[in-house]
Formats: structure tokens, C-alpha cells, sequence
């Protein structure tokens, strides 16, 4: 077994696996304060996280994967961690932060619809000024005083991302388009998708907590639609828009 403690959106995870591998992903993230709450990998949560992988390669008609063990061990991590952090007012959602003068920017969007291309457009247009905080799964801690984003180890199959985190000020839904436009758009208009792209966790009490979280998140922070055609203008129209 294998033992490392984490710091990440301000709270310490200890991670005992059964593989090396989770903590090489982990780099970057590493601490030796007093652990929040721990995570531990039996083999039943790797053999689980295969039955998951697969069954969802077979509702999409795909072949199935053949994933290594240390691989499905990292999802199980991730799984375990975010069944927990909403008792610390914290969610895991699936979207890319991109930071910019000190606000954090996050997009999110339907599989396949190019929140990734977009946040490359801002870096293209905006070069140095733009950060990518995350670029799948951010942590986003919110409160009555507003909503934090955070990097995590999760940060999608380009690896984009750190260790940092940012006052969220926008979370703005990606839909394709042949112009690019962007309206603000109210609670009711994004509430489906905040909630699907939020990690809803299976214990019935840490799910009523992530709904009274993702209120909050909405109320918390500007929503926007944009559609776009994913040329360099998208990020131009986008961060006129949302910058303020």
C-alpha cells in the first residue's frame, strides 16, 4: 500500500492506494499538514470502476476499454474525493478554468462541444495575461461571499492546469454556432446544466447538500451562453463580454 497527503482546495486528503501511480499523479500537490479526511482503495473500488467504464462504453456502442488497474485506481480517488468535499462546501465540476487579471472564467459545455478549444482561443488571443487553472475538473468552493475555483490533479488528457486557485467571476455555457454572440442569461436557464456537470455524489445526504450548493453557485456568479465557431473571435466576443 501507498500513503501520501494532498492539499488541495484548501483541504488535505490522505491517499492510501494500492498502486504507485496515483501519487505521481498527484505531484505538485503535496503536504505534510494535519489530513482534513483520507481516502483508502480497496480492490472492490478498482473492480467497480471497471464495471462503470464498461458499461458506459457499451450504452455509447464503443469497444471496450482496456484500462490498467493503476489507471481505474486514479478514478477511484477522484471518485472518493468528490463524494466528500461538498460536506466542505465544495464540488467537483466538469468545465476549464482560465484566470485573467486575478478572475477566474469557467466554461462548460456538453462532451465534444469545445470548452478546451475555447479557453485555447483566450490563451491565443490574450497570451500571458490567461492561466488555465484546470481544464476538466476544477473544485469550486462556494459561499455567501462567492465561489472559489481551484486547480486539481484532474486536469484532463492535455494536462493543463496548477496548483492555484481564483475568484470565480462567470460560468459561461458553450453552445456551437456560425456567429459568435454571448448573452447573460439568469438561474433558471443554466440550472440544468450547472447540474449536470456538477459530480453528483451517492450518498442521499452529500447530494441534498450538492443541490443547496449548486443555488448557491448560480447565485453566486455571472452566467452566460455563448454561441461560437470556435475562430479567434469567440475568445475576443467572450472576454469583451464577461471581463466587465
Amino acid at each position: 500500500m501507498f500513503t501520501g497527503k494532498y492539499k488541495i482546495a484548501d483541504k488535505v486528503i490522505e491517499v492510501t492506494s494500492i498502486y504507485e501511480k496515483v501519487h505521481d499523479y498527484c505531484k505538485g500537490y503535496e503536504t505534510d499538514e494535519q489530513a482534513d479526511f483520507s481516502v483508502a482503495i480497496t480492490p472492490e473500488d478498482i473492480k467497480s470502476e471497471k464495471e462503470k467504464s464498461d458499461s458506459e462504453y457499451s450504452y455509447e456502442g464503443l469497444p471496450l476499454p482496456n484500462f490498467s488497474d493503476d489507471l481505474l485506481e486514479e478514478t477511484a480517488v477522484y471518485r472518493k474525493m468528490a463524494e466528500k468535499t461538498p460536506a466542505f462546501d465544495t464540488v467537483v465540476f466538469h468545465g476549464s478554468v482560465i484566470a485573467v487579471d486575478g478572475h477566474g472564467f469557467l466554461f462548460t459545455a456538453k462532451s465534444g462541444t469545445g470548452k478546451s478549444t475555447h479557453t485555447a482561443l483566450w490563451r491565443e488571443y490574450l497570451g500571458d495575461k490567461a492561466v488555465m487553472v484546470n481544464d476538466d475538473k476544477p473544485m469550486l468552493k462556494i459561499t455567501d461571499n462567492g465561489v472559489i475555483a481551484y486547480g486539481t490533479p484532474y486536469n484532463g488528457k492535455h494536462h493543463l492546469g496548477c496548483n492555484m486557485s481564483v475568484p470565480l467571476k462567470a460560468i459561461c455555457i458553450i453552445t456551437r454556432g456560425e456567429k459568435n454572440s454571448i448573452v447573460r442569461i439568469d438561474k433558471s436557464e443554466a440550472y440544468a446544466m450547472l447540474l449536470q456537470q456538477v459530480y453528483r455524489p451517492q450518498d442521499p445526504l452529500q447530494m441534498a447538500k450538492t443541490l443547496k450548493l449548486v443555488d448557491k453557485l448560480a447565485e453566486n456568479v455571472e452566467l452566460y451562453k455563448l454561441a461560437c465557431n470556435m475562430d479567434i473571435e469567440a475568445a475576443e466576443v467572450a472576454y469583451n463580454a464577461m471581463k466587465g
